[in-house]
């Protein structure tokens, strides 16, 4: 089997086990069913702006040229630091764009990902936001009116929880266990009053499982197109934005938004 296109991040659903598709331009891959298969992944040396189009030698922001990253609403500051958003003062590189975006409800969570982490996503992204941090579980801590208010009860949590995920331990499932009931109270605990009213009365915890076919490597090293041509090797788990091989090489798809490449199934 053969497909070709260029990468966009992984879709996902939840059906119990998280089920992930790859789309190669108008292609989607099921990547589910690759699980403990053979593959190979090629880069045809061609990269193409996900906004304008554009044939491009590297990208900006995951997936951007650099004229549209300095001016798409996509790849605005607020995109990656949320307390930097200013749609709600009407200021925005694209206000239309802004107010379906960030002038709508967000929640600021905790996630099991490796390690307990804060983020902030829109409401419309859960859990799909979880799965793309490959979060084993989360809760819902706080529900703002817009992106601001949110990142500025992230910012605050920020001195408490770390807001990056640790890759590798992510993959590995290492240290995914604690009550986040628990920290929920105690995030919520140490906010101040005036952001404490934003707390969500919503306990659900999301319990989340990704495809694996086996025990990962010891070690695990992260490669990329920039460095590497081909990625071979049997589809050992699928989880957040990466695709592990037996070997120890991790791919994150997300990264290589834009690229075009070529994946193929060597064990038919």
């Amino acid at each position: 089997m053969r497909w070709q296109g260029h990468i966009e991040k992984m879709a996902a659903r939840l059906e119990g086990l998280v089920h992930y598709q790859l789309p190669l331009d108008d292609v989607l891959v099921d990547v589910n069913a690759l699980l403990g298969r053979r593959l190979r992944v090629s880069f045809m040396h061609s990269i193409r702006c996900v906004s304008c189009g554009k044939t491009i030698p590297k990208t900006y922001g995951q997936g951007f040229c650099y004229p549209c990253f300095t001016t798409v609403p996509e790849a605005d500051a607020c995109v990656l630091s949320p307390e930097k958003c200013r749609a709600h003062l009407g200021e925005a590189r694209d206000m239309s764009w802004a107010t379906a975006h960030c002038l709508i409800p967000h929640v600021v969570y905790l996630a099991m990902s490796g390690n307990i982490k804060v983020g902030v996503t829109r409401h419309t992204q859960v859990p799909i936001r979880w799965i793309d941090q490959g979060a084993s579980s989360a809760v819902v801590l706080c529900e703002t009116p817009n992106r601001h208010i949110a990142g500025v009860i992230e910012v605050f949590l920020k001195q408490h929880y770390p807001d990056k995920t640790k890759w590798q331990q992510m993959l590995k499932g290492v240290h995914d266990e604690g009550d986040l009931l628990v920290e929920k109270q105690r995030a919520a605990a140490l906010l101040p009053p005036i952001l404490r009213r934003y707390v969500s009365g919503n306990d659900q915890v999301t319990s989340l499982s990704y495809p694996y076919a086996g025990a990962l490597p010891e070690m695990l090293a992260q490669v990329t197109f920039d460095k590497q041509s081909v990625v071979e090797g049997v589809l050992t788990a699928v989880r957040g934005q990466y695709l592990v091989f037996d070997h120890h090489w991790a791919l994150n798809v997300r990264r290589h938004r834009g690229y075009l490449v070529v994946v193929e199934t060597i064990d038919d």
